[in-house]
């Protein structure tokens, strides 16, 4: 742990025993449960000189399919064509999502190591299920082997009141 950090946790204090023990290694049902549900999400990742990227990621309910409790199925679909996420998975495997409910002021968070498979492989597991519309095209996928999984804390959601869309109408300059 680096000097600044040990210093905020002297300051602040550890995180508490609740906080310490939502982190898991592996996707406890009620994270499988909110990921099932999930339209939304946020697919971060590095690449190995540091340079990040944060992908919006979107679909019918359930479109990141879990496999198994510890490991999920991330389409690629056809979009911009700057292939950020996969560039940076070549030479940084590591990657983070942040799955959003609308509505809902809970989140959850699983970070892990992802491999890329190609859309064979994934005809061949029955994996392609996922939103399309005419102008969609899965082209490979990310499979992404959870490291940890856990519920986010609901403030910033809540702070943000990021669902009042009347909140956010009367506030437009």
């Amino acid at each position: 742990m680096s000097e600044r950090l040990n210093n905020l946790r002297e300051l602040h204090g550890a995180p508490s025993k609740q906080s310490s023990e939502k982190v898991c290694s592996y996707l406890r049902d009620e994270i499988i449960d909110f990921i099932k549900l999930s339209p939304f999400a946020v697919l971060s990742s590095c690449d190995g000189d540091g340079n990040c990227d944060a992908s919006p990621r979107g679909g019918l309910p359930g479109f990141i399919k879990v496999f198994d409790d510890m490991t999920l199925f991330i389409p690629d679909i056809k979009g911009n064509r700057l292939f950020q996420s996969f560039g940076n998975f070549e030479s940084n495997p590591k990657a983070g999502l942040l799955f959003l409910i609308p509505g809902n002021d809970r989140m959850v968070r699983v970070n892990g190591r992802v491999s890329i498979i190609d859309k064979k492989d994934i005809e061949e597991a029955h994996l392609e299920a996922y939103y399309k519309d005419g102008n969609t095209e899965l082209i490979q996928g990310f499979l992404l082997h959870v490291d940890e999984a856990y519920t986010q804390c609901q403030r910033a959601l809540k702070f943000s009141d990021l669902w009042n869309t009347e909140t956010i109408n009367n506030n437009r300059s």
